[in-house]
């Protein structure tokens, strides 16, 4: 059956056009699209294209058996992988009721913070750029390098790390690692107020910034938004606090938020979780050497690993937001059935729609850098 605005769409009004932005695109966050119709420089509908990138993750999990499955998680989300591994051991871990050793536990949270650093710098260089600053995109794709420098010499996988199993990680830190995260730590903090200044300051920054991609707490809440993105609504709301997992209970941090509900505030939660990753990961470089113990605990074979019957649903605070996992198992060497709830399936399609439609042209983009959304998880 034709839509009803078939007609319509087929033979638009003069002053009416449509523009296609992306799939490789400088303006789009990854390899993903926006069909846009526009009167004159205003967005009338904005309708979300994706399907660009590695797709099925879902079901190409259920044919593998658990173990080959830790080299495809990391994949859904590029920029922040270890919450897509920490998530699906948590999972894996619930159904076999393995416990995870306190140094494996104090060493995943690491990695999570340390890979929300690397992704909220990755995110600020993409949303400087789409308002015309591209020094701040520089600066943090070369400052996120060093952490990515950290993960390759804990893991030996520079962006992929698949350090993370269940029962807890692979491998005890190398030698003189933590002080090399605390080095790592003090750049980042000395680089902080040159961010400030440069673009967390800068007039055109925060003229282009404010008032645009708006949402209030009421349709926030209606359309699923989380994250940084929720917080920047004024709703402090973070699995790690409402619902601790691991050692985040033992840690001392708090939850940044905003009330504007804009692209502005939605930039300042990020930046001020740059502070309150480093204050976490500083708690964990002060415990973890008074923590003995081992940093994994046995599994069976597990190329042979039949995980008990049942199903889970166990979910982390991503650099995104809730990302969660229902896992199912009959009982056999692979997952019976597997479902990834991700926040970038609602940030990139149903409230991308809708902050889009309304916005000027310029300001598209501008809405996805804010949203900070991940292609490869919508794509799953």
């Amino acid at each position: 059956m034709r839509p009803e605005n078939y007609e319509a769409r087929r033979h638009p009004p003069s002053h009416e056009y449509e523009l296609n932005i992306g799939p490789n695109h400088p303006g789009i966050e990854g390899n993903y699209a926006l069909k846009l119709r526009l009167q004159g420089d205003q967005v009338i509908e904005a309708r979300a294209d994706a399907g660009y990138l590695h797709r099925g993750f879902e079901k190409l999990m259920e044919g593998r058996l658990w173990i080959q499955n830790l080299a495809l998680t990391p994949r859904i989300c590029v920029p922040d992988p270890v919450p897509m591994e920490v998530s699906y051991c948590l999972a894996v871990e619930d159904l076999c009721g393995l416990q995870v050793p306190k140094r494996a536990q104090y060493l995943r949270v690491l990695q999570l913070e340390l890979s929300r650093l690397a992704a909220h710098l990755f995110t600020f260089g993409g949303h400087a750029a789409t308002t015309g600053m591209y020094t701040p995109m520089f600066w943090g794709v070369a400052d996120r390098d060093q952490i990515l420098d950290l993960f390759e010499e804990l893991s030996g996988g520079r962006v992929y790390h698949i350090y993370n199993i269940p029962g807890g990680v692979r491998r005890d830190h190398p030698a003189g690692w933590l002080e090399r995260v605390a080095n790592t730590l003090d750049y980042l903090e000395s680089r902080l107020p040159d961010y400030d200044h440069l673009l967390f300051q800068n007039r055109v920054f925060v003229r282009r910034a404010k008032g645009v991609g708006v949402i209030n707490q009421e349709q926030a809440l209606e359309w699923g938004v989380t994250g940084p993105n929720l917080r920047a609504c004024g709703l402090p709301f973070d699995v790690r606090r409402e619902d601790p997992y691991l050692v985040y209970e033992e840690l001392d941090f708090e939850i940044p938020t905003e009330e504007a509900g804009d692209a502005w505030a939605r930039a300042l939660v990020r930046r001020q979780e740059l502070f309150q990753s480093i204050r976490i990961i500083r708690q964990i470089l002060e415990r973890l050497p008074s923590i003995p113990g081992p940093v994994r605990t046995p599994i069976p074979n597990p190329l042979a690993w039949r995980v008990p019957a049942g199903s889970t649903y166990t979910r982390v605070e991503s650099s995104k937001g809730e990302l969660a996992w229902y896992v199912v198992s009959d009982g056999s060497e692979h997952p019976y059935r597997i479902h990834v709830r991700g926040p970038s399936q609602m940030h990139a399609v149903q409230v991308l729609e809708k902050t889009a439609t309304g916005a000027r042209i310029e300001d598209v983009a501008q809405i996805m850098f804010s949203l900070d959304a991940c292609p490869p998880e919508v794509d799953r």
